[in-house]
């Protein structure tokens, strides 16, 4: 099963501590205070409060993440193996869609204050079409290590051979090899 385990105490202390050193800041993550006041982002970004950054999830089976879009920028297709996502749009606009497993695409179009949910392990995206303005959207997950399969980085970005993708996209080595250039990192 691809999903947080039952926890058989009210919280899980990391072992690099001990009870006698709980207090509430344990229980308080302040990562997202950068959104506050904040200038956009010139490329799209991803604030998250998952167990990695905030380790008082670990075991409650819930994590958070704030994505800011600037203008005519995407989070690409991608999956969470181990959670549904529940995204609320904030600011801005948004196109969002997902594909099920019978190759049916679903999208919308979201305005601030729509809610929107992507089923476990579904590929999906979103995309701010607005060239001038941009968009704040926060995500709720089910696990609190949902985890995230980009589908560009996860085909192109590793040592997947080039022929094995060429023939996967029918296509030719050439293309391949330009699409991993394209996610190569700039100097």
């Amino acid at each position: 099963m691809a999903g947080d385990p039952n926890i058989l105490t009210d919280f899980i202390v990391p072992s690099n501590l001990t009870n006698i050193y709980i207090d509430g800041n344990f229980f308080t993550f302040t990562g997202m205070r950068a959104l506050v006041d904040a200038s956009p982002p010139t490329a799209f970004k991803v604030l998250k409060a998952s167990m990695v950054e905030f380790p008082a999830l670990n075991g409650q089976s819930v994590s958070y993440a704030a994505l800011q879009f600037p203008p005519s920028t995407t989070n690409p297709p991608h999956t969470h193996p181990r959670s549904a996502e529940l995204l609320f749009l904030v600011d801005g606009s948004l196109q969002v869609g997902f594909v099920d497993t019978t190759n049916k695409l679903f999208t919308q179009t979201l305005q601030a204050g729509d809610l929107f949910v992507f089923p476990k392990g579904l590929v999906h995206f979103q995309y701010n079409a607005d060239p001038q303005n941009t968009a704040l959207a926060i995500s709720a997950f089910g696990s609190a290590n949902a985890g995230t399969v980009s589908l560009p980085n996860t085909l192109f970005a590793t040592n997947i051979d080039d022929n094995v993708l060429a023939i996967s996209f029918k296509t030719d080595v050439s293309t391949i090899q330009a699409l991993k250039a394209g996610l190569a990192p700039k100097p």
